[in-house]
């Protein structure tokens, strides 16, 4: 929970104290890199990690990355320019794509499934915590201390997390015997995820020619990639393992979620203070019952799911997405802000109740040697999830708000200007007010469209059974040298 919590806090502390950084080291064009630095390198390295921790070790993995992001945090405390901000982010997020998977790999080898989710339970409310806590942190932070603060605050936690590791952590030795590490799939997989979330970012950027060549880059490698893992040995990301039923299912409900969760965090503030004229306490009220729907959700199929059934909570979490997201659709200038503070908790509940059931899931449909792969590729499918998120929601958004007659032509970076002169300027110029109101029905309306298939996912899972004591019942034994099935399905 230190671990997670190291990361989970570096997300919202340094979004709320960006300006001051950006005021003391400039590079104001570079704003959004020092976010997005992040999230690519823990995108790109979450399945690589995932796969050392089952080759290497869980512990050495861990405490890498615990070492890894100590360092970038004291560096990054350190910046003298936004150029070395964006360097040391970077290495922050390779430190995370090894300390978040990891994390819950080893909560798998420590429990059993029926106590398993009680624990991941705590680990998913660390992320919950983490994102009221941050913003209240770093405002505090930044009233009293320098910013860099928000990053020496990492040290304290990531030395105790990893003196806990090195003092309680007895893990199983592995074999003696030598395995081959598919570097050449690592470095192939990592441009590949490199170039497709540089092509997110830039898909509405006006030069096409940046986007041709990333598009490119990333089909090329990503060709290459899947002929030589076909063709190893051992292969870094083992496609068989992403053809699991219960694996794909989950993973791409995962996704689903992740770009949900991305389109309401990022344009339900947007709406309720620029269109519906609401301070910025209301909308964040609105955002944050989200948060403690997430906890609940996930406390609740923690405690229960062993008489209640994963695939019960499963579908049940896939149903309350998109009721939570059809609030949105009903969303008006004049609403309550009852309607999408409920629809923000009943979210949360369905992201709740899904992500702790699909991770158990996933990891007792492969054995204790694959679990780092099949827990990172979850993870992953959410981070990717949020990058397809914001790219997809933002273009849709652009687009609607461009062509709304008396605005054609006013590029995003002037709403974006018009936004930081605060609501009552927007209110006085009705067309633009009224062209963002347009632009973001549409997103709501897509966030309940992608809303849906993450019920449309769930559904698809097998039939799955769970006994109280013993976890998920197995199947019956297999015909000999016939490969072994963890999970029983119909």
């Amino acid at each position: 929970m230190a671990s997670t919590a190291m990361v989970a806090l570096e997300a919202t502390i340094v979004a709320t104290a960006m300006p001051n950084i950006v005021a003391d080291l400039g590079g104001l064009n570079l704003y959004s890199w020092v976010f997005a630095s992040f999230l690519l390198a823990q995108t790109a390295t979450t399945v690589v990690f995932g796969k050392l921790a089952d080759v290497r070790g869980r512990k050495p993995v861990m405490l890498s990355g615990i070492a890894v992001f100590i360092v970038a945090s004291v560096l990054a405390g350190f910046s003298t320019s936004m150029t070395w901000m964006i360097v040391f982010r970077l290495a922050q997020g390779f430190g995370a794509g090894a300390i978040v998977p990891v994390a819950m790999t080893i909560v798998g080898d420590m429990y059993r499934p029926a106590e398993r989710g009680k624990v991941q339970g705590y680990l998913a409310s660390v992320w919950a915590v983490c994102a009221v806590l941050g913003p209240v942190l770093g405002s505090l932070i930044i009233r009293d201390f320098s910013w860099s603060w928000l990053f020496w605050i990492n040290v304290p936690i990531g030395l105790a997390s990893g003196f806990g590791f090195i003092r309680y952590y007895h893990e199983q030795q592995k074999g003696t015997e030598k395995v081959a590490i598919d570097y050449g799939g690592a470095a192939l997989f990592i441009v590949a995820v490199t170039a497709l979330m540089l092509f997110l970012t830039h898909l509405t950027s006006p030069d096409s020619w940046l986007t041709a060549i990333e598009l490119a880059v990333f089909v090329v490698s990503g060709i290459a990639f899947v002929m030589l893992e076909r063709r190893a040995a051992d292969a870094m990301l083992s496609l068989r393992l992403w053809a699991i039923r219960p694996i794909a299912v989950c993973n791409l409900a995962t996704l689903f979620s992740g770009m949900a969760m991305m389109g309401l965090t990022t344009f339900l503030p947007m709406y309720l203070q620029a269109v519906a004229h609401r301070s910025p306490v209301t909308s964040g009220f609105a955002l944050t019952m989200m948060m403690l729907g997430w906890p609940s959700g996930a406390t609740l199929a923690a405690r229960t799911f062993a008489r209640v059934g994963l695939r019960r909570y499963l579908l049940l979490g896939g149903a309350a997405v998109p009721l939570g997201g059809a609030c949105f659709v009903f969303l008006t200038p004049e609403s309550s802000v009852i309607l999408p503070a409920v629809g923000s908790f009943v979210m949360g509940l369905g992201f709740g109740l899904a992500s702790v059931c699909a991770i158990i899931l996933i990891q007792e449909s492969v054995s204790a040697s694959e679990r780092g792969s099949a827990t990172a590729s979850n993870i992953f499918a959410r981070n990717l999830g949020s990058t397809l998120g914001a790219a997809a929601f933002g273009a849709v958004q652009t687009f609607v708000f461009n062509r709304y007659p008396g605005v054609a032509g006013m590029q995003i970076d002037k709403l974006r200007d018009l936004l930081t002169a605060g609501s009552t300027h927007i209110a006085a110029d009705d067309i633009v007010r009224r062209a963002l109101e347009k632009s973001l029905d549409m997103t709501f309306v897509c966030i309940f469209a992608v809303s849906l298939l993450v019920l449309v996912s769930m559904l698809l899972l097998p039939k799955i059974e769970l006994a109280s004591v013993t976890g998920i019942k197995q199947a019956p034994p297999a015909p000999p040298g016939a490969p072994p099935t963890p999970y029983k399905h119909g």
